[in-house]
C-alpha cells in the first residue's frame, strides 16, 4: 500500500488529482477513452458531457444487501468515457480530506463510510466487524478492499497517518478510524478498566491495534459533532431543548 504525498497520480486508464485539502477536498480523475471508475452513489460532484453513468447492485442482490448492512449505498456507480476523455469529479458528503492509495494487493480495511471510490477491478467485500462494534456506534461491519489499483478514502476533518512497527500496540476512539492495512491486528475493548470508568472517561469503545502496518485516522468525529449540536435543534415532540422563535 502506497499513499500518494502529493495527491496526484495515475492507474491504468486514468489520471487523478486531490484538491482543496484539508478541508473541502475535491478528487478530480482525467478519464481515457473507455476507461471506467468506479464510486460510492451520491459520490459525483461534476462529470465531463461524454461521460456515461451506470448504477447497479455491484454483486447481485445478496452483495448490495451487503453494502447496504455495512452502511453504503446497496448501489455502485460507474463512470465510463465514451467517445474521447473525460473527467470526474468526486467528493464525499461531509467536509474533510481524500486520500489517494495505491493498493498493491495486499488486503485493506475501511470504515463503511470512509469508502469514496476506487479502480474497477477491485474487490469491495463487507466482513463481520465484530459484536462490539454495533455499541460503539460504528455498525457491524466494515470493508475489505482488495486488488490492484486506485482507492479513495475519505474522512471528517483532516487524515492522521500512524505507522506501526511489528509488535507495537496502539489504541484509537473507534468513531475516528477511517481505514487500516490488513497487516495489522485489532481487537475492541472498553477505553478504561471497568465498564463505570470507561464511560465517565467519555470515550466509550477503542479498537487496540498491533502492528506492523499503518492507520489512517481523522481528526473529528461525526458522531460527537452531531452531540454537541443536539441541543440546539427541537425535539421532534415540539416541546423542551432547542429554540423556540416566535415571529409574530
Amino acid at each position: 500500500m502506497q499513499i500518494d504525498q502529493d495527491s496526484r497520480g495515475q492507474g491504468r486508464g486514468y489520471q487523478y488529482e486531490v484538491l482543496h485539502q484539508p478541508s473541502f477536498s475535491l478528487a478530480v480523475l482525467q478519464l481515457q477513452a473507455e476507461q471506467s471508475i468506479q464510486a460510492e452513489s451520491g459520490a459525483m460532484v461534476s462529470m465531463s458531457a461524454n461521460i456515461d453513468l451506470q448504477s447497479q447492485m455491484k454483486g447481485g442482490l445478496f452483495g448490495a444487501l451487503k453494502r447496504a448492512a455495512g452502511g453504503e449505498s446497496a448501489f455502485i456507480s460507474t463512470f465510463t468515457a465514451r467517445g474521447g476523455p473525460g473527467e470526474v469529479t468526486l467528493a464525499p458528503g461531509a467536509p474533510g480530506d481524500i486520500a489517494a492509495i495505491e493498493l498493491t494487493g495486499n488486503p485493506f480495511f475501511v470504515q463503511s463510510s470512509s469508502y469514496l471510490a476506487g479502480d474497477a477491478s477491485l474487490t469491495v467485500d463487507t466482513k463481520w466487524g465484530g459484536a462490539k462494534s454495533f455499541f460503539a456506534g460504528e455498525g457491524l461491519f466494515v470493508l475489505l478492499i482488495q486488488g490492484q489499483g486506485l482507492l479513495l478514502v475519505s474522512s471528517f476533518g483532516a487524515i492522521h497517518r500512524k505507522r506501526l512497527q511489528a509488535g507495537e500496540r496502539y489504541v484509537v476512539d473507534t468513531g475516528h478510524l477511517v481505514a487500516w492495512e490488513g497487516t495489522t491486528q485489532y481487537t475492541l475493548r472498553k477505553a478504561a478498566s471497568g465498564f463505570f470508568r470507561s464511560m465517565v472517561s467519555g470515550e466509550g469503545i477503542v479498537a487496540e491495534f498491533t502492528g506492523p502496518g499503518e492507520l489512517l485516522i481523522q481528526t473529528r468525529n461525526l458522531a460527537a459533532l452531531a452531540g454537541l449540536l443536539r441541543p440546539f435543534f427541537p425535539s421532534q415532540g415540539g416541546g423542551g431543548g432547542g429554540f423556540n422563535i416566535d415571529f409574530g
